[in-house]
């Protein structure tokens, strides 16, 4: 343990803590932009900082561990300054378009700058000519580089948490963005990217947005509802973004106890959502009539009695190995045990098979 003083209060902590991860757990504030929780920190957008009241030094809190003795202020007027001027530094990199941003009302950016007081350009003005072409090379994810501040939380991600490699920094100086390897793009065919959205979830600006959303509406005008990815069993929670009663996006959700706690998600879950709103999506049971050949909407019970009478008749006339059945990797274990037990104990057969060897 190490015992820290932070804004003239005394405490105890683990010496392999960070100063941000222990002061925000004893409920101080600290800005950041390039810190988040599922991957690692490397002190890129000095936000964080903090004042060593022994040294006078300000240091970024997220790659600085405790010391036993330390003496710390999370907020003062010089950290207030230096934080300000860190802003004001980004945003005169920065389009100042957040009228039409894909990601007002949830850009991290936006909040600080509304947060610091900051409105009008500090230094000769607000980017007006873009420097990058926004790319739009595939249907899931639109780069606009314009918008990047350079944290490095979507290579972070895509490196530690999905292990895909598939982005990186690439060029220097005014010329620096990210991008794919050998400035190839994400949707060729030797990609390693597999569009899991984990890089544009964690983008704390509108650098990077879900291609199929766009104006679908701001964050604040959807409403969310957590739900489980029905592709697989695996059971990946999702929080499903809707409007007008209808799905436009399918976000993550960050919590130690998921099957998926980093927020991961694949490219089905993440973007397989349109089947929901499918006109083509049938809503009730169907029977074909027997005289016109053509589906006719029934009741469940209609439904079910049917199967039941027709499985009885076939298996009297042909016998249980007249029947076979196929199950499926988007069920559960349970789901699937149910169906082969079904099969074995109730029908009488062993023909049963699974999706996932095919």
């Amino acid at each position: 343990m190490a015992e820290i003083s932070i804004n003239g209060s005394s405490y105890q902590v683990d010496d392999d803590r960070t100063i941000l991860s222990a002061a925000r757990e004893l409920g101080y504030d600290i800005p950041t932009l390039c810190h988040h929780s599922v991957i690692s920190d490397c002190g890129a957008c000095r936000v964080c900082l903090i004042e060593n009241k022994k040294s006078g030094n300000l240091m970024p809190s997220c790659t600085t561990k405790v010391t036993d003795g330390m003496v710390i202020e999370t907020e003062n007027k010089r950290l207030r300054r230096a934080r300000k001027t860190v802003i004001e530094l980004l945003l005169s990199d920065h389009p100042n378009d957040c009228m039409t941003c894909e990601a007002d009302g949830n850009c991290e950016l936006q909040d600080l700058a509304y947060e610091f007081g900051i409105d009008k350009p500090a230094y000769g003005g607000f980017k007006e000519e873009p420097r990058f072409t926004i790319e739009r090379d595939n249907p899931f994810i639109e780069h606009d580089p314009d918008k990047c501040i350079l944290c490095g939380r979507c290579i972070r991600v895509d490196q530690e948490v999905q292990c895909s490699d598939a982005i990186e920094f690439v060029e220097r100086g005014f010329a620096a963005k990210v991008g794919a390897a050998l400035k190839k793009d994400l949707g060729d065919e030797d990609s390693s990217c597999v569009f899991c959205g984990q890089c544009v979830e964690i983008c704390p600006t509108g650098a990077l947005s879900y291609a199929p959303s766009l104006g679908e509406g701001r964050e604040y005008q959807l409403k969310k509802t957590e739900t489980t990815c029905g592709y697989c069993g695996v059971g990946c929670k999702l929080e499903l973004k809707s409007r007008d009663n209808r799905v436009v996006e399918a976000g993550s959700i960050y919590r130690d106890n998921l099957p998926n706690p980093d927020g991961e998600a694949c490219v089905k879950g993440r973007f397989g959502y349109e089947f929901i709103d499918h006109p083509d999506r049938l809503s009730r049971p169907l029977i074909k009539d027997k005289e016109s050949g053509e589906f006719k909407e029934t009741d469940w019970e209609e439904a079910l009695d049917y199967v039941v009478d027709n499985f009885r008749r076939i298996k009297r006339e042909h016998g249980a190995e007249a029947f076979g059945a196929l199950c499926s990797a988007r069920c559960s274990n349970e789901d699937n045990y149910l169906i082969q037990k079904l099969m074995r104990a109730a029908i009488g057969t062993h023909t049963i098979d699974h999706c996932a060897r095919l």
